[in-house]
């Protein structure tokens, strides 16, 4: 039997760490997934609102862990 290994978590200074106002990307138009879920949470949270399909990738990240926080979805930490 193939013996499966883990691979280490991903370092601090990775790109998956990264903080979303210091992406290269963020000031970019946010992802039609990013859309759809912000889209999803916003509904779930009461806050129809808080969807703007106007949003960069980095300020649908925010929102996304906001509306994450106040519904419950999302990874624990």
């Amino acid at each position: 039997m193939e013996e499966i290994t883990q691979h280490p978590k991903a370092e601090p200074t990775s790109n998956a760490e990264k903080a979303p106002e210091n992406w290269t990307t963020g000031d970019e138009r946010m992802t039609g997934a990013q859309a759809s879920y912000l889209k999803t949470l916003a509904e779930e949270a009461g806050e129809p609102e808080a969807f703007d399909p106007g949003l960069s990738k980095a300020d649908a990240s925010l929102r996304i862990d906001a509306l994450q926080e106040k519904t419950g979805r999302g990874g624990a930490d």
